[in-house]
């Protein structure tokens, strides 16, 4: 098994650059400088969602996903955004966790750290977060550096329930910028072993990312307001899903989702339910792609413009 004891970040970063020029490149280079020299803020949003272990890209004789993903790659291109952008926030929408031996043998730890070196801002949790149960994640989250944000989990009785790196929101200043993310996670019923979810309490997501994005927006004065959703983009019957949440919800700018695996070029639009726009996004499964959203804020009211470069591992 390959040695992942990386010591720190720069090591991380010099063992994986080598191939960010193969897997990267700026367009519409011009277009931002014109922007920028407008007075406008960028903010560049990364995301992920369902990485669920895959610390390695697929094996080249994989009928469907030759060669794709790895997290080596997946840092060459975040490490040369990071060079070119000022303001980059990175977010996971959950399901880090299970789906090949790294995760059986060492229980999230080479997730954790390898996202960690990589410079992750946030995550929310996904249903197989929580295989191995509470206890698991406890043990793991020494390995992270980054928060984790969800509104809509009660962990009162649980081994989590003391763990101050679990909120409800964060807030991400990035230059002028105030940017507020909140949380939601799917019902783990029938979806987890019920002793490993022992004690978690499942709340109306709707009614909690409504309070806490009015938080975000009203009270905090959050310029861009961000759920990281586990709940799955859509379902064909009444169960809650990203378009539900959209719908039924306000102060929410965009939604970056998960648990469906669904790929997703360009972020759909929804109007709320005070008809104004939420965008909803999500890039897949397997870190195949790293979502990339570019949000141009005027220095005089806040407006934004938004272009969408999803990038393929």
């Amino acid at each position: 098994m390959a040695d992942f004891n990386f010591q720190n970040r720069r090591d991380f970063l010099k063992y994986t650059l080598g191939s960010a020029a193969s897997i990267y490149s700026i367009s519409s280079l011009a277009q931002n400088d014109l922007l920028l020299e407008k007075g406008f803020t960028k903010l560049t949003i990364l995301y992920t969602n369902d990485q669920h272990s895959r610390i390695e890209p697929f094996p080249e004789n994989d009928a469907k996903y030759s060669g794709e993903g790895g997290f080596a790659k997946r840092a060459s291109a975040i490490e040369k955004i990071r060079s070119e952008d000022k303001h980059v926030l990175v977010l996971d929408a959950g399901d880090i966790f299970q789906g090949t031996p790294y995760f059986n043998y060492y229980h999230g730890e080479i997730e954790y750290k390898l996202m960690s070196l990589m410079g992750y801002d946030a995550v929310t949790f996904g249903n197989h977060d929580f295989d191995m149960g509470c206890k698991n994640i406890v043990t793991q989250m020494p390995h992270a550096t980054f928060d984790f944000i969800n509104c809509n989990y009660n962990f009162d009785d649980t081994e989590l329930s003391k763990n101050k790196k679990i909120s409800p929101y964060k807030i991400y200043k990035k230059g002028p910028l105030k940017i507020g993310v909140l949380g939601v996670g799917i019902d783990l019923e029938n979806l987890v072993e019920q002793k490993n979810i022992k004690g978690i309490i499942y709340i109306d997501p709707i009614l909690n990312a409504n309070k806490i994005a009015s938080i975000l927006k009203n009270d905090e004065k959050c310029d861009y307001v961000i759920c990281l959703s586990h709940l799955g983009y859509r379902y064909d019957t009444n169960k809650i899903s990203d378009i539900l949440l959209a719908e039924k919800t306000k102060n929410i700018d965009l939604i970056i989702g998960g648990h469906t695996h669904t790929f997703i070029e360009n972020p759909q639009v929804i109007l709320n339910s005070e008809s104004k726009e939420v965008q909803i996004t999500q890039v897949g499964w397997a870190g195949i792609w790293l979502g990339k959203i570019e949000v141009f804020f005027s220095s005089y009211n806040k407006k934004n413009l938004q272009n969408n470069k999803n990038i393929k591992i």
